[in-house]
């Protein structure tokens, strides 16, 4: 019996470490009904606590696939039909119809085998042991089977110097969601757990909680979904009681993940002034464009030829043209917003801006792109408009408009997609100008530092990136100096990071930016409210041999792969109730030492 539980340690630590070592994540099928995964401990909010963003291994239930008479697979939970051999993607994937329950748990005891070969493995002392190489940590999903009802087992390696010396284990339990406060554990309840484990001469108690300040909202017990949320992290020692309000004397850290294009933002007329851009651009690199309803009932055609005409006619020099024009000509649509304006709008749109206002607005196709720049070229040529830009502006249609001012117009041809190559410039050039008039105009950044974001020495495709970028960047800012009404501190040093960030790391509109605060400049926002996260900490040890006992406290299961015994939605507990009701976890952890 020993030397198979010993032969399986062997087995089981030879593949994690062959997994370890691949620079691939694909899953791993164990003894069937065993999967293996490789991820960043952070996408899983209880191992999170634990092992950060390092990599980790995941053991859960390998869901069987059956395999169906065409040779395609299907899981054990899904229903599926096949379709005729001909029928297009469409219909097929009409057809296909998948319920997809998550990850699924061992046993409970399935996990503790997986644990004991894991500790065994790394054993020097055992004939299993291989205390040279130390696995990344493992976490094993159970399905509360046991009396304590225990969600996870983990265990990590110790190690002095190279080797390992020993193991953390580590059990999850958890509780349904409840309003009555007086089921959760006491901190004295929880030290003298603590102590039960690990017999500490001295202890420290920190506290953690996590409140929302912006995002989704429930309203009349209905949810409003958000994609774009700023949470507020705290920290602080010295914990008193159970969902306690974090003191002022708490760090603060702001996670800010803001997603560009909700209506409730200042900037969303600029959102979709950009989506056309993005609309002309994508035309560009596919061949095919979808072209967006116009928000003009007049023709681009015809809202061109008035714009001319009132240009004729003004008799005034060239500068009071620019101002009059800026006031008395420039369209107004119902979707002109005051806190837009007053945050983003210029006062001083150029020929070249307005004409780019007027056609983002009302065209239709490349057709009308090319009969509108024909109207336009035509004046310049002919002399019947002698319009003010922008020094600095530098689309062709502006290059056009200089050299009309020598009567020495080059000849343009405007067929295929040269229209609308001319007229993304002239989207990118004032959309540039805009998000530099803010940027500067708040005292944000400077012209040095956003060289990056306005250079035109790279392709209009990634130009458009570069612009995408500088517009979320400006979401994030506009959203918590409006909602949040951070001081000008925060913001300037909220912009630098995103600055700094997007210069080098792809557009994603799902990462977090981080911003350091402190606690009594949002206390407005927190302090009458409740926490979704909150939670204490109970830890003795030092360096590797520290030793945690944990109690979390959420408004949403911290576990994915069971359903908890509870009155409320599993997805989350609180709508206008006065009492939040919380699920528990209990985190509790033992260090093995290896003699």
């Amino acid at each position: 019996m020993g030397s198979k539980v010993i032969s399986s340690a062997k087995d089981f630590f030879n593949i994690l470490r062959s997994l370890q070592d691949e620079e691939s994540n694909d899953p791993f099928t164990h003894e069937e009904d065993v999967q293996i995964l490789k991820m960043n401990g952070d996408q899983i909010a209880v191992v999170n606590m634990y092992c950060g963003n390092q990599p980790v291994f995941i053991c859960q239930k390998d869901v069987p696939q059956i395999s169906e008479p065409d040779g395609r697979q299907i899981t054990e939970n899904s229903n599926c039909s096949a379709d005729d051999a001909d029928a297009d993607a469409d219909a097929d994937d009409a057809s296909v119809l998948q319920t997809d329950l998550g990850p699924q748990p061992l046993t409970i005891s399935k996990a503790r085998k997986l644990l004991s070969w894991y500790t065994l493995a790394q054993n020097g002392n055992m004939s299993a042991g291989n205390n040279n190489t130390a696995l990344h940590p493992l976490w094993v999903r159970c399905d509360m089977s046991d009396p304590a009802r225990t969600t996870w087992f983990g265990a990590e390696t110790v190690c002095v110097g190279h080797k390992v010396s020993g193991v953390k284990l580590y059990s999850v339990t958890c509780k349904g969601s409840t309003v009555d406060k007086s089921t959760f554990i006491t901190l004295d309840e929880l030290k003298q757990e603590h102590k039960k484990r690990h017999h500490p001469s001295s202890m420290g108690i920190k506290g953690s909680a996590r409140f929302n300040l912006f995002g989704s909202t429930v309203v009349e017990n209905t949810m409003i979904e958000s994609q774009s949320s700023v949470t507020v992290d705290f920290k602080w020692s010295h914990v008193e009681s159970i969902l306690e309000t974090p003191p002022l004397s708490s760090t603060a850290t702001l996670n800010i993940k803001v997603a560009s294009g909700d209506m409730r933002s200042p900037m969303f007329e600029m959102y979709r002034e950009l989506q056309f851009l993005q609309t002309l651009a994508d035309g560009l690199r596919t061949g095919e464009t979808e072209w967006m309803e116009p928000l003009e009932s007049i023709s681009a055609v015809n809202l061109t030829k008035a714009y001319l005409q009132e240009l004729q006619s003004t008799a005034k020099t060239l500068q009071d043209q620019a101002a009059k024009t800026v006031e008395s000509t420039k369209p107004k649509t119902e979707t002109d917003t005051p806190i837009f304006n007053s945050l983003l709008e210029r006062g001083e749109l150029d020929f070249v801006e307005q004409l780019w206002v007027r056609m983002r607005k009302s065209v239709t196709s490349c057709q009308d792109i090319g009969d509108c720049l024909k109207l336009v070229i035509d004046a310049l040529r002919y002399g019947d408009i002698k319009p003010w830009i922008h020094r600095d502006s530098s689309s062709s249609l502006s290059k056009l408009i200089l050299q009309s001012y020598h009567q020495q117009i080059e000849h343009v041809s405007l067929t295929g997609v040269i229209p609308v190559h001319m007229l993304l410039e002239m989207g990118l050039d004032k959309m540039r100008k805009d998000y530099i008039n803010y940027l500067i105009g708040e005292e944000l950044t400077t012209l040095n530092h956003l060289c990056y974001y306005l250079s035109t020495e790279v392709d209009l495709q990634q130009q458009v990136i570069r612009l995408r970028k500088l517009h979320h960047l400006l979401e994030i800012i506009v959203t918590c100096g409006t909602f949040l009404g951070l001081p000008y501190d925060r913001q300037f040093l909220l912009t630098q990071s995103c600055l700094q960030h997007y210069k080098t790391n792809p557009y994603d509109e799902e990462h977090e930016f981080k911003l350091q605060m402190k606690p009594a400049l949002i206390s407005h926002f927190y302090q009458s409210e409740q926490p979704v996260l909150w939670g204490a900490e109970v830890s003795s040890g030092h360096g590797p041999r520290e030793v945690r006992t944990s109690l979390q406290l959420s408004d949403r299961p911290m576990v994915d792969h069971v359903i908890f015994e509870t009155d409320y939605p599993n997805e989350t507990v609180n709508g206008d109730s006065e009492d939040p009701a919380f699920f528990s976890t209990m985190v509790c952890c033992s260090l093995v030492n290896f003699a």
